[in-house]
């Protein structure tokens, strides 16, 4: 027992003094600096590689051309009124190591797309998806006379709407030089998981892989230490194993973590795995992988819970753009966005409908938001770029990657799988997107659809209930003319390779056609089906299907989405469309470019879906008010009670009349003019006021979609909405303004880190003279930037804005405009300036350091 105990204290105090030393190596090198890039207008790729870039322009990484460019009605509606195109991008490095005793990688998070890649002239591989990370050995081709290395990387998006939304053009995510020992641990090498969790303890248990690329075998001490946020050792594991040359193998740890601190949306604890490979006690490798401790559970008729407590998911689905910066999104632009979803009560995302970047997941598992992780829109068959459903196109710009599904669909689930599986925030993998719109049998099995014009959309479907029993819908089906794919296969063989990557989450799909899906085995391939805009048929999927888990993954953001969760445990989540508004799918809508965002625009400004979502979603006091127009709102006035009645059952647009559209902020129109005043509030009953003059209370048990409306006369003065019990009262005030008198500028940060990736937000508002900002009339403004920083754009959140990104200068919009500039690696003072004509110029100060 004494001779154990020493061995024990002898491996504990290995494992920490490997771990100081562990920190003198540094696996990874930022690689995205000191790019060249050109585009081309052959399709031929290259073959007397290396190329002549002497004349390219430079370029630092993530890049997207695409949002270079200007506006034109001569591209495509479904992917921005933005070009693709086919660009070249090379980077010349000196060989970072000895090759014969280092191995080296290239990692790229995402190139959009059909990409193909060189080093020194010999072809590397390629990569068709946009959306999936992929690396490649580098060590044979280096050159190890001390001249330079030449990276190639031909990016051909001439099929530039095979998307139906923008995807962006360009090697758009990160890229990293990996340089390892030998024997060391890949690239996606680890898998955390946290299978047993009390308040006492948690179990860990990492599954390593191992490569010895040596041509002798390998002994080597394998040990992991978790680390805790504030730097402590919590657990260790330590095994002397070995390897024999030239292969790979997987070994598994498992460790104890005592009083362990969960990952939560409240509290999104994390913790680092810190794994060393150690021979003749000298460390050789170490790999760090961030994970957070947590528990999930899915249950039908029950729900889903979170470390063991019932969870709402409160979700938004988002695009991967980010405005101007396109599909190139610093990290702290997404940060801004998420941030104030959050503060609406967002606690959920759904990737839609690809894998988003690592860096997205990171601030994910930092934010403490939940993520279902999606991989593909099309399967075997092709959906309509322009106009959704199945293909009715068939020109070369819109062929997308129904073509390259069969062959690369296993190996980009699998890389993108074993990128994202260790991160917390992955509460789900999705499979798909409305794939039933490509195998039209689908839909004639509903009977809502005739076969001879399977173009024409049936808007009963929407609003009906399946009109056939279970049975009928399978002997319909059974009975129904199939192609060469069905669907439940190939979803059984998507589902099958992601269990075996990972079976401690579970598998959904977004399903559009439900009452047939269920039928058909489709629905059976995964744990939870995924409802997409048909919740008139959960009751009848689960009186007929009461073992199955089944929610809503996809829905406009009515009220009533939300209230079929909160009346039916089981009905867990819901994935309004969309959180933040991006551009594409509007083929045929120029000038609009984009117009589907609910509570962010695409400058991230907040719209009035933001109040609302907040008035539901927070467990605070809320109350916010917006107007509008009376003739323009969807409404009419009824002439014995004054009340707004809807003119239709979907008033005004898409739920217009159940949900709050991005109604104005403002008290300006013409005297007497009638208009429609929206209140969106959580408290029971409001009052409004003119002018100090009561117009009555509203009740929020009465406003089935807890949207308080009354029709107002347009007296100049203040508009006052009040609420709240005895100590708890609130009050929101609009007030008519002046004219013009200047405008603000503001920054979200006085700091950026030189680090050339920090990201400041510069605001313009237009106001009057007692500083009250208006939001009804626009100017023209123009930024400069003097100091270590880049402009990196300019918007107004408009979808009609098609003023170049790409600019220093533009027209507001709703009296404001957005400016985002990034540092450089030089420390020192930013000054921006903001000028406009008839207004004093605003500047501000920003300190990089």
């Amino acid at each position: 027992m004494k001779i154990k105990n020493i061995i024990n204290v002898f491996l504990l105090m290995f494992t920490l003094v490997s771990h100081s030393y562990a920190a003198q190596i540094n696996r990874e090198t930022d690689f995205n600096f000191d790019w060249k890039f050109t585009l081309v207008n052959s399709q031929e790729k290259p073959t007397n590689l290396p190329l002549n870039d002497a004349d390219w322009r430079d370029v630092r990484l993530p890049h997207d051309w695409s949002v270079e460019a200007s506006f034109d009605k001569k591209w495509e509606g479904a992917t921005g009124y933005l070009p693709g195109g086919i660009g070249i991008y090379q980077k010349h490095f000196k060989t970072p190591a000895n090759p014969t005793n280092k191995n080296i990688y290239v990692l790229f998070d995402g190139v959009y797309n059909n990409a193909t890649f060189w080093l020194n002239g010999k072809q590397l591989g390629e990569n068709p998806y946009g959306y999936s990370p992929v690396y490649w050995d580098l060590t044979d081709k280096l050159k190890t006379d001390g001249s330079d290395n030449v990276l190639t990387v031909h990016v051909d998006h001439s099929r530039y709407v095979d998307s139906r939304w923008y995807t962006g053009s360009g090697i758009y995510r990160n890229v990293t030089l990996v340089t390892v020992d030998k024997l060391h641990i890949p690239v996606w090498g680890t898998f955390v998981t946290t299978p047993n969790i009390t308040n006492d303890k948690a179990d860990v248990n990492i599954q390593v892989t191992v490569n010895n690329t040596n041509n002798t075998r390998a002994k080597f001490t394998l040990t992991t230490n978790v680390v805790d946020a504030q730097g402590n050792s919590v657990a260790q594991s330590s095994k002397n194993l070995s390897l024999s040359s030239e292969s790979s193998k997987e070994f598994e740890q498992k460790l104890s973590v005592s009083n362990p601190k969960l990952w939560d949306i409240q509290t999104p604890n994390m913790y680092n795995a810190v794994t060393t490979l150690a021979k003749n006690g000298e460390v050789v490798d170490e790999y760090i992988t961030p994970f957070g401790i947590r528990s999930i559970k899915f249950e039908a008729k029950k729900g889903f819970f979170l470390n063991g407590k019932p969870t709402f998911m409160k979700g938004v689905s988002l695009h991967h753009d980010g405005g101007l910066v396109g599909a190139a999104v610093p990290k702290g632009v997404w940060k801004r966005r998420l941030q104030t979803l959050k503060a609406a009560g967002v606690n959920a995302i759904r990737t839609a409908h690809n894998p988003f970047s690592q860096e997205f997941l990171d601030l994910c598992d930092e934010l403490g938001i939940m993520v279902q992780n999606e991989f593909f829109d099309e399967f075997d068959y092709a959906k309509d770029k322009r106009l959704n459903k199945n293909d009715r196109h068939d020109d070369y710009i819109s062929r997308g990657y129904d073509m390259h599904f069969q062959k690369w669909a296993k190996s980009d689930l699998e890389r993108t799988m074993l990128r994202d599986r260790n991160h917390p925030s992955v509460m789900q993998w999705s499979i798909g997107n409305e794939i039933e719109w490509t195998y039209l049998n689908y839909r004639y099995v509903t009977g809502y659809w005739d076969p001879s014009k399977p173009e024409l959309d049936n808007n009963n479907f929407w609003g009906g209930l399946p009109k056939f029993t279970p049975q009928e819908l399978k002997k319909r089906y059974d009975e129904s003319e199939k192609g060469e794919y069905k669907l439940h296969e190939t979803a059984e063989k998507l589902a099958k390779w992601t269990r075996n990557l990972d079976s401690s989450r579970p598998i959904t799909t977004n399903m559009i056609i439900p009452q047939v899906s269920m039928v058909t085995g489709y629905a059976d391939t995964v744990d939870i089906a995924g409802f997409s805009y048909r919740n008139i048929t959960i009751p009848w999927a689960q009186t007929h299907f009461p073992d199955k888990l089944i929610t809503i993954n996809e829905n406009p953001g009515l009220w009533g989405d939300w209230l079929q969760v909160m009346q039916q445990p089981g009905v867990f989540s819901i994935f309004m469309w969309t959180g933040i508004d991006y551009m594409g799918e509007r083929h045929n809508k120029w000038p609009e470019k984009s117009g589907w965002g609910d509570i962010l625009d695409l400058a991230g400004f907040k719209r009035q879906g933001w109040n609302y979502f907040k008035s539901i979603w927070v467990n605070e006091p809320h109350l916010s008010l917006g107007t509008l127009p009376l003739d323009d709102s969807g409404f009419s006035v009824d002439e014995l009670s004054g009340l707004a009645v809807p003119l239709t059952k979907d008033s005004n647009g898409w739920g217009g009349s159940f949900k709050w559209r991005d109604s104005n902020r403002h008290w300006n129109y013409e005297k007497g003019e009638n208009v429609l005043v929206e209140v969106a509030s959580n408290h029971a009953t409001v009052e409004l006021l003119l002018n100090g003059r009561s117009l009555g209370f509203r009740s929020m048990s009465e406003s089935g979609n807890r949207i308080m409306r009354w029709v107002v006369p347009f007296e100049a003065g203040t508009l006052t909405a009040k609420a709240g019990f005895n100590g708890q009262e609130q009050e929101v005030i609009l007030a008519t303004t002046t004219k013009p008198a200047g405008f603000k500028l503001q920054t979200d940060t006085a700091k950026l880190k030189a680090d050339g990736y920090d990201v400041a937000h510069l605001v313009v508002q237009l106001q009057d003279a007692q500083g009250r900002d208006i939001t009804f009339k626009d100017f023209k403004v123009e930024f400069e930037i003097d100091g270590p920083a880049k402009l990196l754009g300019v918007d107004n959140g408009a979808p009609d804005n098609i003023q170049d990104f790409q600019s220093n200068s533009l027209k507001t919009s709703q009296g404001r405009a957005l400016a985002i500039i990034q540092s450089t690696r030089e420390a020192g003072l930013i000054k921006v300036t903001a000028k406009a004509k008839g207004f004093k110029t605003q500047t501000v100060i920003i300190n990089a350091n």
